[in-house]
């Protein structure tokens, strides 16, 4: 079974989603890169998502999201649109955040989980982890880092419950693929704010 095969059916979808997002981007001559999770996995051993993060062209968004629309669910957010469906896992998250749109024109194509997709330089995906790290909204208080099982099974039976536990994961996630990132390029480490220096214990 090749990556792509493995991938696609991870995904739980009958064809192969991330391939038919992508060929709609590049039907409509759309420039986009691949950040996020999946761009990490571009430059170090991969470790599998079903997270798409990407960055599109701006001008260009209001032109696909209509033919999105027709095929998936489309929800809108303060600094990303998330695609997604009924018929498949694989979750699509389009980064509508200005400070991501320089990445594009630096991106190059790269093997990621078998296909050949343009990425983000590592510099680039790097300081995307960073800003989703330092996001505050993306931050577990710290009474919630040291709560122990039990305890984190009854704040998920509150409401919101799940919601913030979810936050918390995937903010463990960005330190882990900014730990990754770092153990393949040592000198990214120099552009990291000091807080997460101390979380991370790179001082």
């Amino acid at each position: 079974m090749t990556e792509k095969e493995f991938f696609k059916k991870l995904a739980n979808g009958k064809k192969d989603i991330l391939q038919a997002f992508v060929d709609l981007l590049k039907k409509e001559k759309i420039g986009f890169c691949v950040i996020g999770g999946l761009g990490v996995n571009a430059y170090v051993e991969p470790v599998v998502s079903l997270d798409l993060d990407v960055v599109i062209v701006g001008e260009k968004l209001e032109k696909v999201l209509p033919k999105l629309k027709k095929q998936y669910k489309v929800e809108k957010f303060s600094n990303s649109i998330n695609v997604s469906g009924k018929k498949f896992d694989l979750r699509i998250h389009i980064q509508t955040d200005e400070r991501y749109q320089p990445f594009i024109q630096r991106a190059k194509v790269k093997n990621v989980l078998g296909y050949k997709l343009p990425v983000a330089a590592i510099e680039d995906v790097f300081q995307g982890k960073v800003w989703a790290a330092m996001d505050e909204t993306r931050r577990p208080s710290g009474a919630l880092l040291k709560m122990k099982r039990r305890q984190l099974a009854e704040v998920k039976r509150r409401p919101k419950g799940s919601s913030i536990l979810m936050k918390a994961a995937k903010r463990q996630k960005d330190l882990a693929d900014i730990l990754r990132l770092v153990e393949t390029k040592d000198e990214l480490r120099k552009y990291l704010p000091e807080e997460l220096k101390e979380q991370l214990r790179l001082n």
